[in-house]
């Protein structure tokens, strides 16, 4: 019985996060017990859940929560955008790349070198070509999608059994047909994989950047709360939104995936 209580995903998940909320609130009673403000450190999560709902502006017209939800408009948007140009160019890049070698020699090494690339290296670069701050948030989305959707592609296409190519090229296929009825549907579950990977990573990225260069967006009141422009609730705010909505745009991939590849969990419990 207790085997099976420990080896319950929800029993282990509950516990991480009762764990934290412990180490959560100890911290915020040792800060409450010394000198300095707790609000402005570590406040309790009561206080956090009390501010989301406090009817108090922290701008000349605006609640907190308010502030967090103009703005995560304006950062999910973008970094939406990126997502989707970042997964298609990668899933056709991955096409490419299997089709012809010399793309993948060329195309690989790279990836490998923007994947090297600090998030926050690469903004200002990507600054200096687009000239337009907008346009770049959406361009490192796009790169940090592009990335793991093209080597997970390329890794499904490559793991297609030769004995099925071989079938196709028997019954004098073309190229074309092979792409379409073989290997583009037996890529699916690698794509999936790569956008799991990709959609948490898009939206760190955008609020990451947004705290570079201003000009709206969660990461640009991570900044201006942290600077104590505003109320300091808002980071803590933006903060646990962040983590949310990346966890959420996990599982929307995942959800997406048992819709389009409905054998995939079969798959996958048979294997176990």
């Amino acid at each position: 019985m207790m085997n099976k209580i420990m080896k319950s995903q929800k029993i282990v998940t509950l516990a991480w996060v009762l764990g934290l909320v412990i180490l959560w609130e100890t911290g915020a009673f040792v800060i409450a017990g010394s000198k300095r403000t707790p609000e402005n450190v570590l406040p309790h999560l009561w206080q956090i859940a009390q501010s989301v709902f406090s009817g108090k502006n922290v701008t000349a017209n605006q609640t907190a929560v308010q502030v967090v939800l103009s703005n995560a408009c304006i950062t999910l948007g973008r970094a939406g955008i990126g997502f989707l140009a970042g997964a298609f160019f990668g899933f056709v890049l991955a096409l490419l790349m299997r089709r012809f070698n010399a793309i993948e020699k060329i195309a690989f090494p790279y990836l490998m070198l923007i994947q090297l690339i600090p998030i926050l290296g690469m903004a200002p670069i990507v600054l200096a070509i687009t000239q337009d701050i907008n346009k770049s948030r959406i361009v490192i989305a796009a790169i940090l999608t592009f990335y793991p959707v093209a080597v997970n592609t390329l890794a499904g296409l490559k793991s297609i059994e030769k004995e099925k190519l071989e079938l196709f090229y028997s019954y004098a296929a073309r190229s074309y047909e092979v792409y379409q009825k073989l290997m583009i549907p037996a890529c699916i579950p690698s794509f999936f994989t790569g956008l799991k990977i990709a959609a948490p990573m898009a939206v760190t990225a955008s609020i990451l950047v947004d705290t570079l260069q201003g000009g709206g967006g969660l990461g640009c009141m991570l900044s201006q709360s942290l600077k104590h422009a505003m109320s300091i609730y808002v980071f803590w705010q933006i903060v646990f939104f962040s983590a949310i909505v990346g966890i959420l745009s996990y599982y929307l991939m995942v959800l997406l995936e048992k819709i389009f590849v409905p054998g995939a969990k079969t798959t996958k419990s048979r294997a176990q």
